[in-house]
């Protein structure tokens, strides 16, 4: 390459000489010296980094994209350069060689200049879409700052595993033959490095969070204090105690729509939920803490209600209110939601870490609750449902599979914000009725499982529909839903034009591997912008899901209407109290 680039000749020569004596020349990890293909293919992935994603970017987060960015791109460049050195293909020389060259250069200028200027035009149409205010360009100083310190520490890193490689293959090759002394080499530190990372680092990892948000576990969220009704697990007639319940179990038992509010909305007549939860402390073993749950069911009269809902959390042990509080108040309170806390990790983290616990918990869970109701008298016993959120879904999804329920089936599930992970998703997204989008796809006219989404809702299926009913309620700007590890080197319909949602800019595109760590790194901010986007599904989807799936007696659109205004209007006062409380 021309040697305009200065001090990219270190990286031009190979590291052994395919017939040499192995004497890997020294390198230090600290040096200024850079592949020029490295430099212009990292130029190139920085312009396509700039490109808007599922979800708008932060100044940091936005750094870090192109920072990763870069270097992967970095990373091709130089290994391109170095596999044909090592090849010893001919370089273009001449004329020829200072035409590729100039037109490289004016290619990645290019591309490099347009992005920048765009980036925040990008960005805030994303932003508008999702009803955020915009950025300006002063983000740039944070982008540039965070993008150059990601891809400093990734070259620091690299180079000094290149180090690692070139110090063994040094030894190997002081008893071996060049060639053989390189394989093993490599072969042996590859391995050693991979059992590293999979085994002590990785779940050393998963041991320290555990330990940390085992801690955070037992705070109790401001506002919430132990239930003195007998219907809520916790209370002083409860056989589960209040500490044993975890953070997110005192939050589920402790709050909910009241009597009071309930009456209010209806105009009368309501009688007050059934809310039982069982802790991961609550009991040692699993089945002791489904036994626990039954029991609990048992105790307050769970199976005489109108509706009982089998909840399998989120990694946290988290029970949505914008999914549960709506069919409380479309069935006026004659209802019973039960949950069992199966870990103590965020969801970012549960969906590496948990999915044979969720699926183990939701299976011995349903199973112990459904053998019994499956014994009470089918006149009398009350409508049985599923719901999971996020990871929550994938243990739906492992009742739904299993042989548990085909004797006595389930009345219906809700199944929200469903993780890439879920097999049944995926199975069904991809065997839909051609032209239908696979964000809001179309299985076998609808008869059982049907999708919906904040924008469009059950407007596509209107066809007849089966006595169980399955809902998934999914966003197309959520990347829990819709990353893969595909997203590499393949194409994603959902990005297709007439294939994409509302929520997506149109401006997105796909670039190889570019766009898989794009998504991949919108996952952690997934339930850090407005409801309605992303991870984020508000009341109205869920009760829309609800109204579906349960079908409330008498339920009309205006009153689902009315729900969403009174539910806004009374979280918008508890918040206001809360204020008022604490500056007191």
């Amino acid at each position: 390459m021309s040697n305009e680039l200065a001090h990219v000749v270190p990286d031009d020569v190979p590291e052994v000489m395919p017939d040499s004596p192995v004497e890997p020349r020294r390198r230090r990890v600290f040096h200024l010296s850079f592949s020029g293909p490295g430099l212009t293919v990292a130029a190139l992935f920085f312009a396509v980094s700039l490109q808007p994603s599922l979800l708008p970017r932060a100044g940091y987060v936005q750094g870090v994209v192109s920072g990763i960015t870069m270097m992967i791109g970095y990373g091709l460049g130089a290994g391109g350069q170095s596999l044909w050195n090592y090849l010893q293909v001919p370089k273009p020389k001449g004329r020829a060689r200072s035409i590729i060259f100039g037109l490289l250069i004016a290619l990645v200028a290019w591309a490099t200049i347009s992005g920048i200027w765009r980036q925040v035009g990008w960005q805030n149409d994303t932003r508008e879409l999702f009803g955020m205010d915009p950025i300006t360009p002063v983000i740039w100083p944070v982008i540039l700052i965070v993008a150059a310190a990601v891809a400093a520490v990734i070259l620091i890193v690299s180079r000094s595993l290149r180090l690692l490689f070139n110090t063994v293959i040094g030894w190997f090759g002081r008893h071996l033959p060049p060639r053989l002394a390189g394989v093993l080499g490599v072969g042996v530190l590859a391995v050693l490095i991979w059992l590293l990372l999979t085994g002590v680092l990785v779940n050393g990892f998963f041991a320290a969070a555990n330990v940390m948000f085992s801690g955070r576990d037992t705070a109790t969220p401001p506002g919430v204090e132990q239930p003195q009704s007998e219907l809520r697990s916790g209370s002083p007639e409860s056989l589960v105690s209040w500490d044993s319940l975890g953070r997110q179990g005192r939050k589920f038992v402790a709050l909910g729509p009241t009597v009071e509010q309930l009456d209010r909305f209806s105009g009368g007549g309501a009688i007050e939920p059934i809310r039982v939860y069982v802790g991961l402390k609550s009991a040692p073993e699993l089945q002791e803490r489904a036994d626990l749950l039954l029991a609990e069911l048992q105790r307050t009269g769970a199976f005489d209600r109108e509706v009982l809902v089998v909840a399998t959390t989120t990694g946290t042990g988290f029970l949505d209110p914008n999914g549960i509080d709506p069919l409380e108040y479309a069935f006026n309170g004659d209802t019973a939601i039960a949950g069992v806390q199966y870990s103590y990790l965020p969801s970012w983290i549960s969906l590496l870490a948990d999915q044979q616990a969720v699926k183990e918990t939701s299976q011995t869970v349903f199973r112990t609750v459904h053998e019994y109701w499956s014994t009470l008298p089918e006149e009398s016993r009350p409508k049985l449902y599923l719901y999971g959120l996020s990871l929550g879904s994938y243990g739906v999804e492992s009742i739904l599979t299993s042989i548990d329920i085909v004797n006595e089936p389930i009345d219906g599930a809700l199944m929200s914000g469903p993780p890439f992970v879920n097999p049944l998703h995926n199975t069904l997204e991809a065997a839909r009725e051609p032209g239908t989008p696979p964000w809001q796809p179309i299985y076998q006219d609808g008869a059982t499982v049907r999708f919906t989404a904040e924008q469009e809702g059950f407007s596509k299926t209107p066809g007849p529909w089966g006595p169980a009913r399955l809902v998934y309620l999914q966003h197309n700007s959520d990347p829990v839903v819709f990353f893969s590890p595909d997203l590499a080197l393949e194409v994603p319909d959902w990005v297709l034009p007439g294939q994409r949602g509302p929520d997506i800019s149109e401006d997105m595109g796909w670039f190889p591997l570019v766009t898989m760590w794009q998504v991949a790194l919108d996952l952690p901010g997934a339930g850090s912008i407005p409801e309605g986007f992303g991870h984020l599904y508000t009341a109205r989807a869920n009760l829309e899901s609800w109204v579906q799936i349960a079908q409330p007696a008498g339920w009309t659109p205006a009153k689902t209407d009315a729900l969403v205004e009174f539910m806004t209007a009374e979280a918008a006062a508890e918040k206001a109290r809360l204020e008022a409380e604490q500056k007191s």
